[in-house]
């Protein structure tokens, strides 16, 4: 296989170029990334100098640069996408762009050179927010936000591409996502680092909006597990079954560094701030895939990851 990976510089781009490496000893994977703020070629540090890795720096929505990439690959696994909910209620502009024109002119790429599979890796904030139950894929999209609006676009133009042009494509729709390199204005890994730092840590409202979590290994092994084993047109939700309150990740993560509730400082609430996503992710668990990490044992992990790795968040955060 020849994998072109959209966005591989960040969080789980990287985690997902270095699984599929490890597993895939004779696939070649093309890393495309922009290197935005969020996209840090620190994330695959360990692996640039890989003989089957190539890195291109290039804007997604530039069509003649892409055209060239995908007449050099087979396959394309897309992450690429401004994903930070505050920025997007700030200035939703860069989130139309990379999110619906960049994934727009890879798709018509991927058209043009006879891509096999197209697998765009999307988010459960598209569906919105429910009170009970869960989402299941057939639910119709109620996107809150200018981020989770931009995703949805992209994910009905990518399935109007499989229904029109019969592109092969998939969608994946994913919960909340944790673990090493994630950029550190996300919940778990801001509030790690702060509290390292011995900063407080800014907990919106009550803090009892929920989410499902799911580490980034298991996120980056039920995309490889859809690849190989998805059906085109489809789409999977993908879930860790662990759905918490943001206040019970705060005091999990509070206990682990043994500091009290005194370093917690309640923050006025974000506007449109969903109160809670959850995923039916029955479709997926029937073909065979599950987490492999339990909540607990993946934060003492992500947690371990950012004190052994101040080298990699300290000049994130000046």
């Amino acid at each position: 296989m020849k994998l072109l990976v959209t966005g591989g510089c960040g969080f789980i781009g990287s985690n997902f170029i270095r699984h599929m490496l490890n597993k895939y000893p004779d696939y070649e994977i093309v890393n495309l990334d922009k290197l935005t703020y969020a996209g840090n070629p620190d994330n695959l540090k360990d692996i640039e100098d890989h003989p089957a890795y190539y890195f291109v720096k290039c804007d997604i929505c530039d069509a003649a640069a892409v055209n060239n990439i995908m007449s050099k690959v087979d396959t394309v696994v897309h992450f690429a996408a401004e994903s930070h909910v505050d920025r997007s209620i700030e200035d939703g502009s860069a989130f139309v762009r990379t999110n619906v024109l960049g994934t727009y002119t890879l798709l018509d790429a991927a058209l043009k050179h006879g891509i096999k599979r197209f697998v765009h890796v999307s988010t459960d904030e598209v569906y919105g927010s429910i009170k009970e139950g869960s989402f299941k894929e057939t639910d119709i999209l109620t996107p809150s936000s200018p981020y989770s609006s931009t995703k949805a676009g992209s994910d009905l133009l990518a399935h109007s591409y499989f229904i029109t042009h019969k592109l092969p494509v998939i969608i994946t729709r994913c919960t909340n996502n944790f673990g090493p390199f994630q950029y550190p204005e996300k919940l778990i890994p801001l509030f790690v680092t702060n509290l390292i730092e011995g900063k407080r840590v800014p907990v919106y409202g009550t803090g009892m909006n929920v989410r499902d979590w799911i580490y980034v290994l298991d996120h980056c092994k039920a995309i490889d597990f859809i690849l190989h084993n998805g059906t085109d047109g489809e789409i999977y939700n993908i879930g860790g079954g662990a759905e918490k309150t943001n206040i019970e990740i705060t005091k999990k993560i509070l206990n682990i560094l043994g500091a009290d509730e005194s370093m917690i400082q309640y923050v006025r609430d974000r506007p449109g701030h969903d109160w809670r996503y959850s995923l039916d992710c029955s479709k997926l668990r029937s073909m065979g895939w599950k987490p492999e990490h339990t909540f607990e044992e993946a934060l003492d992990a992500t947690v371990k990851w950012y004190a052994d790795n101040e080298w990699w968040w300290k000049k994130l955060k000046q």
